[in-house]
C-alpha cells in the first residue's frame, strides 16, 4: 500500500539562489522552498521557514539564512508557529505514518491482533480524525486496509514457499479461514491454491505490439492488466512473461484483447495523460506503497527515491524503494520513469535510459 509522496521538481534548491527568489517563494509562502533556506525579520527577531503563516513581513527588514544555525548565530530566535529548527511538518507526518505502518507490522509479526484505529492515533500523539486523514493522504489506504495487505503479503509468502492453504491462513494472522476466503481472490488475484502452485490454473492472455519506444507486451488477468513490458525483441519479453507466472496458462489475446494493448500503446504515446486501466500487479506490501506512490506523482514532474522514502515513512529505505522500482511489473502506467537520483540524474531504468529520458521528455513538453 503505497504512500502519496509530496513531490516538488530535481534539484529544487537550485531555483532559490538568489535573494529575488527567495524572496519570491516568502512572498508566495511556497512550501517547495522549505529547507532550501530560511529567513529571518530584524524588527521581530525571529527566523521562519519560506512557507511559514505568519503575518508578512517587509522586504527591508528580510535576511536570507541557509541553515537555522545560520539564523540563530545571526541573533534570531526559531518562530513559534513554523518551527524552523525541528522536523517540518511533512517530516513529522511522515514520522507518525511510519510509526503507525510499524505496529500494525510488529502486531502481524507476534500473531497479535491489529491495533484499534484509535490505539494507532493515540500512539502518535494525534486525533482520530487528523490520524485518519495524514494516514490515507500518505498510504492512499486505511490503516485497515493496510493491515490486510500485509496480511495478504505474508500469505503469499507462505504459499510460495509450498505451505498447506489452511496452516498458511493462520501464519498470516487471519483469525479464521472464513475471513480469508471472503476476499482470497481479489488480494491473490486468484484462488489460494493456485496462487500455491505458481499461477497453475490461472490464465494470462497476452499481446505485443509497436510503440514508438520498441515493442510493447501487455498482459492481463480477467482482473486486470498484469504486466506491461517494454522491449525490442518479442520472444524475450514473452520470456520475461514466462518468468512471472511459472505454471499460469500464458496464451495470446483475442480480438477483445487488443483494446488493452491499443489502450497500453496509447498510454506510452502520450505518457502524461491519466492511466484509466484497471491493474492487477502482485508484489509485496512494501512494493505497492512505493508503486502506489509512483502514481501520484504529477506528469512532468520528478521525485527522488530518497523523497518517496521519507514520504512512506521510512527514510533510511532507499535502497528498498529502488529496488521496488526496478520490480515494477507495469511499465508507464506505474511511471517509475519520474523517479531520479538525489542530484537531479537519470538512475537506472530497468526498460533502459534511453527510453526512460524520451518519457519524462515528452510529459515536459505537455506541461
Amino acid at each position: 500500500m503505497p504512500v502519496v509522496p509530496t513531490t516538488t521538481n530535481t534539484a529544487v534548491a537550485d531555483g532559490f539562489v538568489s535573494d529575488e527568489a527567495r524572496w519570491a517563494a516568502v512572498a508566495g509562502r511556497d512550501a517547495a522552498a522549505d529547507g532550501c533556506f530560511y529567513y529571518a525579520v530584524a524588527t521581530t527577531g525571529v527566523y521562519c521557514r519560506p512557507s511559514c503563516p505568519s503575518r508578512s513581513a517587509r522586504r527591508e527588514n528580510v535576511s536570507f539564512h541557509a541553515s537555522p544555525a545560520d539564523a540563530e548565530r545571526a541573533g534570531f530566535r526559531p518562530c513559534k508557529r513554523c518551527r524552523p529548527n525541528e522536523a517540518s511538518l511533512a517530516e513529522r507526518r511522515a514520522a507518525a505514518v511510519g510509526a503507525a505502518c510499524r505496529g500494525i507490522e510488529r502486531a502481524l509479526t507476534g500473531g497479535e491482533e491489529v491495533p484499534q484505529f484509535a490505539e494507532l492515533a493515540a500512539e502518535v500523539g494525534l486525533s482520530r480524525f487528523h490520524f485518519h486523514r495524514i494516514f490515507r493522504e500518505a498510504t492512499g489506504v486505511t490503516p485497515r486496509r493496510y493491515a490486510a495487505a500485509l496480511r495478504a503479503e505474508r500469505m503469499r509468502r507462505e504459499l510460495s514457499d509450498g505451505t498447506a492453504v489452511t496452516q498458511a491462513i493462520y501464519a498470516a494472522g487471519y483469525g479464521s479461514s472464513s475471513r480469508f476466503y471472503e476476499t482470497a481472490t481479489a488480494q491473490l488475484g486468484m484462488t489460494a491454491s493456485a496462487y500455491r502452485h505458481r499461477g497453475r490454473g490461472a490464465v494470462i492472455r497476452f499481446a505485443v505490439g509497436d510503440c514508438s519506444l520498441g515493442r510493447v507486451l501487455a498482459a492481463a488477468t480477467d482482473k486486470g492488466i498484469a504486466a506491461i513490458l517494454l522491449g525490442d525483441d518479442d520472444a524475450a519479453l514473452a520470456a520475461e512473461l514466462r518468468r512471472r507466472f511459472t505454471n499460469a496458462e500464458i496464451v495470446a489475446g483475442d480480438a477483445v484483447f487488443g483494446d488493452h494493448l491499443a489502450r497500453v500503446i496509447a498510454l506510452i504515446e502520450a505518457p502524461g495523460r491519466p492511466c484509466t486501466l484497471p491493474l492487477d500487479v502482485r508484489g509485496t506490501a512494501f512494493q505497492h506503497r512505493v508503486w502506489q506512490a509512483l502514481r501520484q506523482i504529477p506528469p512532468g514532474t520528478t521525485a527522488t527515491y530518497g523523497e518517496i522514502a521519507t514520504a512512506i515513512g521510512a527514510p533510511q529505505a532507499v535502497r528498498a524503494v529502488a529496488a521496488a522500482c526496478a520490480a515494477n511489473p507495469a511499465a508507464v502506467a506505474i511511471p517509475c520513469h519520474r523517479v531520479v537520483r538525489a542530484d537531479g540524474h537519470l538512475a537506472g531504468y530497468r526498460w533502459g535510459l534511453d527510453r526512460k529520458r524520451t518519457l519524462l521528455e515528452r510529459e515536459a513538453a505537455k506541461r
